[in-house]
Order: structure tokens, then C-alpha cells, then sequence
């Protein structure tokens, strides 16, 4: 299983629980983060047989560096319990409750996941949670949601749900969503942890897909949940640092390098201090800029 420690996030893609062929090939796409679905891909028919499905995925399949995080089906159905104990037992690194609507529903998954935990073997602790919310409550709630256990590593938006609660439906200027978005992202800044952005269903609009992602990347999400493989490098492009601001992050990183061979707590570039915030930038852009494949090996701008 993949590290859940700080790394990028920027596209979660659901692979529907009950689909053979998707499950297995999940892992050759280039997601960072794989989202195995037991919920509303799966008809209350298969939901026996998608857990199984992904159980045995998840022990015999290599998914790489993926973080793998499955929806487990909500806790007012009766196939919440066994989602939880089969996941644990497989080892996910993530499990994503849909329709969160306060801490207290958090803290109940965290309980059951180390209930299975200590069930199963497993080291207390190592199985992480994220939250979807999905209603008017759970963006009202999302502060305290985000902030529910240290086991969180992100809150994403669900907007089918959450415009249906609001009486209205999606547009394309994404107006309808503004105020959840911001509250769900404010939320996990707060929290330290990851923000994902809504899927984009329409395969078709391409032009509206772009202009969605460079919204929510303007505004500060860690990434986007995804429907389609398509959409992964699409994302991508859309978050891969400039020439320029790579070039930025280099200087700061050679300055803490050279404030460290001095022995100097105190970072400079160009006569002026570098503080903390732009050192947390500077690491990140570079994260990027590796992830994107624009470096070689020895930290060369690559020309695409």
C-alpha cells in the first residue's frame, strides 16, 4: 500500500466496485488516488459481491504508488458494517464515508475502523478516513467535520446530491456551488488536510471540464474526483507548475540548502528573508514539477 503522508492528490478516480475488468485495470490509468465505489455504482444486488470483488482486488492486484480508498456504502444501510471490516482486513489505505453530515458520524467510522483493526491484526491507526459531503448540513458542518479525527486525510464535494438538497441543479457556470465549495475548501485548510473538487459528468464538453478544473485549481483544491481515465491527464495539465514558477521554487530550495550548510536557522534570497509559506510553495511546486515529468534527474527544466 502507498504512503498516505503529505503527496499529491490531484486526481481520485472512481472505479465502480462491481465492474471486473475496471477494478483490475484501475491501476494502469496514473490516478493518484484509485476510489473503489461500493455505494451508488452498485445496485443493492451486487453489494455482496462488489465488496468481494474489491477485497480480493486489493490482496492480489499491484495498483503502484495509488493511494486506494474505497466508498463504503452510508451508516443508515445494512451493508455498512461488512464494507468496513472487509476493507480493513484488506488493507485500503483510505475509507471515504459518503453523506457526512457532522463529526459525530466520523468518529463512529473511526471507531469501527479500529474495532476491525484490532479484529483483524492490523496496526492501530494505519487505516485512514475522508468525508463526502453531499447537503446543505454537511457544508455547514464541514469545519467540524474536517477537524473530526486525526485520521483524516481530505472532505470532497459530492454536487449531485448536494443541488438536489439546495432545490436547484448544476449550470455551467458553476454559480450554485460557490458557497460549498469554498466553505468545504476553508474546511480542510483549516483542518490540514486535502479538498477535492466535484466529478464533471459530461464527457462530451471538454472546453467546460477545463474551465471547471482551472476554476477549483485557482481557488486552492488539492484535486478533482474523476469518472472517466480521460480526464486524468487533462487534470494534470491543468496543475503542472510553469517554467517560471519552477525556477522560482528552485531558488528557494537552493537557499534553505545553503542556509543549512552555514548552520543558519535564517533563510535569504536575493537579501530578503524567506519565510515559511513560501517554502511550503516552493515544495509543492516542485512536487509538481516531478510528478509532471518536466525535471530530469538532475532537476533540469524539461521542454514539453
Amino acid at each position: 500500500m502507498a504512503d498516505t503522508e503529505e503527496r499529491l492528490r490531484r486526481t481520485m478516480m472512481f472505479v465502480p466496485g462491481n465492474n471486473p475488468a475496471m477494478v483490475k485495470d484501475a491501476g494502469i490509468y496514473g490516478a493518484d488516488s484509485i476510489m473503489f465505489d461500493l455505494e451508488d455504482a452498485v445496485s443493492m444486488t451486487e453489494k455482496d459481491a462488489a465488496r468481494i470483488l474489491v477485497y480480493e482486488a486489493l490482496k492480489s492486484q499491484n495498483y503502484g504508488e495509488a493511494e486506494l480508498v474505497v466508498r463504503v456504502n452510508g451508516q443508515d444501510t445494512p451493508y455498512y458494517p461488512n464494507d468496513v471490516k472487509a476493507m480493513v482486513k484488506a488493507g485500503i489505505d483510505v475509507i471515504r464515508l459518503p453523506k457526512v453530515e457532522s463529526a459525530e458520524m466520523i468518529q463512529m467510522l473511526v471507531k469501527d475502523v479500529e474495532a476491525s483493526e484490532k479484529e483483524v491484526g492490523r496496526e492501530v491507526g494505519s487505516t485512514h478516513v475522508m468525508a463526502a459531503i453531499e447537503s446543505a448540513k454537511g457544508v455547514i458542518n464541514a469545519a467540524e467535520i474536517a477537524a473530526a479525527s486525526d485520521r483524516m486525510i481530505g472532505v470532497a464535494l459530492s454536487a449531485e446530491d448536494y443541488t438536489t438538497d439546495m432545490k436547484t441543479h448544476r449550470y455551467p457556470d458553476g454559480a450554485e456551488l460557490e458557497f460549498a465549495r469554498n466553505m468545504v475548501l476553508h474546511a480542510a485548510r483549516a483542518a490540514g488536510i486535502a479538498a477535492f473538487d466535484t466529478v464533471f459528468t459530461n464527457m462530451d464538453d471538454t472546453e467546460g471540464f477545463y474551465r471547471e478544473t482551472r476554476y477549483i485549481h485557482q481557488l486552492g483544491f488539492d484535486g478533482k474526483s474523476l469518472v472517466n481515465p480521460r480526464q486524468i491527464p487533462m487534470v494534470n495539465e491543468v496543475y503542472q507548475p510553469t517554467e517560471k514558477e519552477i525556477e522560482n521554487a528552485k531558488n528557494v530550495i537552493n537557499a534553505i540548502q545553503e542556509a543549512k550548510l552555514k548552520g543558519s536557522g535564517v533563510i535569504s534570497m536575493n537579501g530578503q528573508m524567506v519565510d515559511r509559506p513560501v517554502v511550503l510553495r516552493a515544495q509543492r511546486v516542485m512536487m509538481l514539477a516531478k510528478a509532471s515529468n518536466l525535471l530530469d534527474e538532475e532537476g533540469n527544466y524539461l521542454e514539453k
